[in-house]
């Protein structure tokens, strides 16, 4: 059975007892709405750690337009069972005055990485997470975190934040985990109607393509997509449209 743990009093308490004593704690942060590509991380934390915790919190400032946050699949029932089926441990379901009792007045600002790509069209996107994820990790203080590929420059970002605040825990990257069609999985596939969702394979297909980011960026918008950017960096091609309501990024090795 998974336990549920809403506070953060709650959790340091719990991490006082023996049965946290010389234990590896793996963390996998979400916003719920639970998918195969959430359960791959899970279940690469639940294999390399004695304890297992997720979070679920659907972090407010992280959304740069507040139609999004409202429209962000919230699905409690179904991730928890998914957590107790999968034997996690430990749930960590705060609310935002749990996480944020000074309103978001202390936050943390990268000023290089996250002023590219998604940064640039989701301003102050990167703060929120970086913000959050940092709180997270203060909180839960496991040994080890895991995020998905998908999210890549959130990734890279956050590996770098615990780097320069020295923090001693290990962020492991995950494969990203692809539909049958190949688009990446996300909590916003779900909000694509049929006919958005047929439409959505071909951002994958076209983004690993040998096709020019402009060549692959015409296309898609030849198909209907609006297009913030296609773009090469270190080695990998970043993309990200939207269709409809619904915005969906990616990413591919080179």
């Amino acid at each position: 059975m998974t336990k549920i743990i809403k506070t953060i009093s709650e959790w340091k308490q719990l991490k006082k007892s023996n049965a946290f004593k010389e234990k590896k704690i793996g963390f996998v942060p979400t916003m719920g709405a639970l998918h195969s590509g959430h359960i791959s991380l899970i279940e690469t934390c639940i294999n390399e750690n004695d304890i297992s915790v997720v979070s679920i919190f659907v972090n407010p400032t992280q959304f740069n337009d507040l139609k999004d946050l409202e429209r962000y699949p919230r699905t409690f029932e179904n991730d928890l069972h998914l957590l107790e089926k999968f034997k996690v441990d430990f749930l960590f379901y705060p609310g935002a005055k749990e996480i944020y009792p000074d309103n978001f007045k202390y936050r943390v600002v990268e000023d290089e990485l996250s002023k590219i790509l998604c940064g640039a069209f989701r301003p102050g996107h990167f703060e929120g997470v970086l913000t959050v994820v940092l709180k997270l990790l203060n909180i839960i203080q496991p040994d080890r975190a895991y995020f998905g590929e998908k999210d890549y420059q959130q990734y890279k970002l956050i590996d770098g934040m615990c780097k320069a605040f020295f923090l001693d825990i290990e962020i492991i990257p995950c494969p990203t985990i692809h539909e049958e069609d190949g688009l990446a999985m996300s909590s916003r596939n779900v909000l694509l109607t049929k006919e958005e969702r047929k439409l959505a394979a071909n951002f994958p297909r076209l983004l690993a393509s040998e096709k020019s980011a402009e060549e692959i960026k015409s296309e898609l918008e030849k198909l209907g997509f609006k297009v913030d950017y296609i773009a090469g960096l270190e080695g990998r091609r970043f993309g990200a449209v939207h269709i409809g309501k619904v915005r969906l990024i990616d990413n591919v090795e080179l």
